[in-house]
């Protein structure tokens, strides 16, 4: 069964079940203040699983295209991707633990005919803060499944919340027997062997957590997660997704192409083509911030692995014409914007060419340094240095070093790689900590003012510029806009002085449902409005401004304080930066 029909079996088996079929948000977030990239299909939902009423109703359903970056290095493997699609079905305040885990059982052994015997599940299994989650197994035995393939695990494995604080609760998780063989006696879905692997997560949102421990949600949600990718492999029988009609095009060209055979190198540049395509398709563009910089390491990264295999760089144009061929059925959208994609990537490629020759250079300047010494190790420090400061890829500093008689002190540079890693994971996870948790008094204060400040900047700027992302902390908001020219000292006083007029006059926030084509032709703006359902929520302040979006915000522009820019500056190419402040 291919990719694109598991896809409509899944939205169609919920729309048969009264569901409304969704779009899926587009992979950089309009207004999201807890990361770089969409990252789950929860994530776009967040308002609605506060509280907020969802225009389509209390039950949905979507594919959501998804970027996760915490481990760009272990791509490769025969499992890791940075881009993947997740299934997902919602229930906000309707059914809950029966009819969500009967909906299961029903999609994967009727729809998907997957036969029982290889289906095990977990359930939560009880601590002093939460009881033992029997209700959900149960259910299990009812549709099914016998008690000896229905596990209990602790919060770690079975249990949900996003960040520290916020609503939560335990989830059961549904595993696939690969049919290897078992790892021991007391082997089952916790191990790590290979032999069961997780298909599907429905968490139950009973709960919010607080600094005072957890207390009963007044509505209950569900909120559930099936990969597309990974189910794809499992129902053809694969290995990897590498081996599936989503990848295997491109990885034959690429073994035709090659001159020498690293099996991980064409899984990188596979995965990595792929992600990077998606990325631009939905407004993403190189730069050494945030997620410009993510974009700029998946490119770069896939052209050293061009060159690892000795393929000519030249056939970069081709690969990304084979791969919308492939996958323009399942986002036509890659299709649209082809040449707009090649000219990013070609671009980014051009410009690493010219950092692997700046990198060579720096290079030979350590080289004859160490001559001086009569050393022949290069230290570690050097390589990682050539890394974080130049782009230089350690694997080609080594190849270098190899050639001119050289040998890298490896320990050294990997426990410095290894620092470097756990910082940027630390910075990721930070970006990924808040979602519903971070949905604070301050947080939508600085939403509401994002809506306020890009109505300043039409005014002043013109009417063609628009938001192309923020983020937003407790502490500040941070506002992406297309624009070609620095802001002057003059322009940015104009707009501080806007945004502080609207919050003085005091002016209402009203929120309205309608549908899309209305919403529009009312003069409601948006980012992506083909992303958009076919009914929409609108938010207005006064008459100043008019856009779609999930909220929330707050109900009166007195309630913001005093704005105050703190810094304007380039995000990438075409793409300035706004970073403000509310002062109360």
């Amino acid at each position: 069964m291919k990719a694109i029909e598991i896809r409509n079996k899944y939205l169609n088996f919920f729309k048969k079940h009264g569901h409304a079929v969704i779009p899926s948000a587009p992979l950089i977030p309009e207004n999201d203040p807890s990361v770089l990239f969409t990252t789950a299909g929860m994530q776009p939902l967040v308002p609605y699983l506060l509280g907020e009423k969802h225009p389509e109703g209390s039950r949905l359903t979507d594919y959501q295209k998804c970027v996760r970056t915490n481990d760009i290095e272990e791509v490769g493997d025969n499992r890791h991707l940075t881009y993947f699609e997740m299934l997902g079905n919602w229930s906000l305040g309707d059914y809950f633990k029966e009819e969500s885990i009967s909906m299961s059982y029903e999609f994967l052994t009727k729809e998907l005919g997957i036969a029982a015997e290889k289906l095990s599940v977990t359930c939560f299994g009880g601590d002093a803060d939460c009881p033992k989650d029997t209700e959900s197994a149960e259910i299990w035995k009812k549709v099914g499944i016998p008690e000896e393939r229905i596990y209990f695990y602790g919060k770690e494995d079975n249990w949900w919340i996003a960040g520290e604080e916020g609503p939560c609760g335990p989830d059961t998780e549904m595993f696939y027997d690969t049919g290897k063989p078992a790892c021991g006696p007391h082997c089952e879905p916790a191990c790590d062997c290979g032999k069961y692997v997780e298909i599907w997560n429905n968490v139950f949102m009973e709960y919010f957590k607080d600094k005072n421990g957890y207390s009963k949600l007044a509505k209950k949600n569900v909120d559930t997660g099936l990969g597309l990718e990974r189910m794809t492999m499992l129902l053809q029988g694969k290995e990897t997704p590498f081996d599936t009609e989503l990848f295997l095009p491109i990885m034959e060209k690429l073994k035709q192409l090659q001159k020498v055979d690293y099996i991980e190198s064409r899984r990188i540049i596979a995965e990595h083509l792929r992600s990077s395509m998606m990325i631009i398709a939905d407004g993403g563009r190189p730069s050494n911030l945030d997620r410009g910089y993510v974009l700029r390491r998946l490119i770069r990264r896939m052209i050293r692995h061009l060159n690892k295999l000795q393929i000519n760089l030249e056939e970069l144009s081709a690969l990304i014409e084979m791969n919308v061929e492939n996958l323009k059925e399942m986002y036509p959208d890659l299709e649209k914007k082809q040449d707009m994609i090649k000219s990013v990537i070609l671009e980014e490629k051009d410009k690493f060419v010219k950092t692997l020759t700046h990198g060579e250079r720096e290079f030979e300047k350590e080289i004859k340094k160490l001559e001086e010494t009569g050393s022949k190790k290069i230290p570690g420090e050097i390589v990682f240095r050539l890394y974080d400061t130049y782009g230089f890829p350690p694997e080609v500093t080594k190849e270098l070093a190899t050639e001119n008689g050289y040998e890298v002190e490896s320990k050294e540079f990997e426990e410095l790689f290894k620092k470097h890693q756990e910082k940027s994971r630390m910075g990721a996870e930070q970006k990924f900590k808040g979602g519903l948790a971070e949905q604070t008094e301050e947080t939508i204060a600085y939403h509401t003012a994002t809506h306020l400040l890009n109505a300043a900047l039409k005014q002043v700027i013109g009417k063609d510029a628009h938001q192309r992302g923020s983020n937003i902390t407790v502490d500040r908001m941070r506002f992406d806009f297309n624009c070609d020219h620095k802001l002057t000292d003059e322009e940015k006083k104009t707009i501080e002085d806007l945004v502080n007029q609207w919050i003085q006059e005091g002016l209402e926030v009203t929120k309205q449902e309608m549908k899309k084509e209305e919403a529009i032709q009312s003069g409601a703006e948006c980012m992506f409005i083909e992303k958009y359902p076919d009914i929409v929520t609108v938010y207005s302040i006064g008459t100043v401004s008019k856009e779609l979006c999930g909220g929330p915000h707050v109900k009166n522009t007195k309630e913001l304080g005093t704005f105050k820019i703190k810094k304007e500056e380039s995000s990438s190419s075409g793409i300035r930066r706004i970073k403000a402040v509310l002062i109360k």
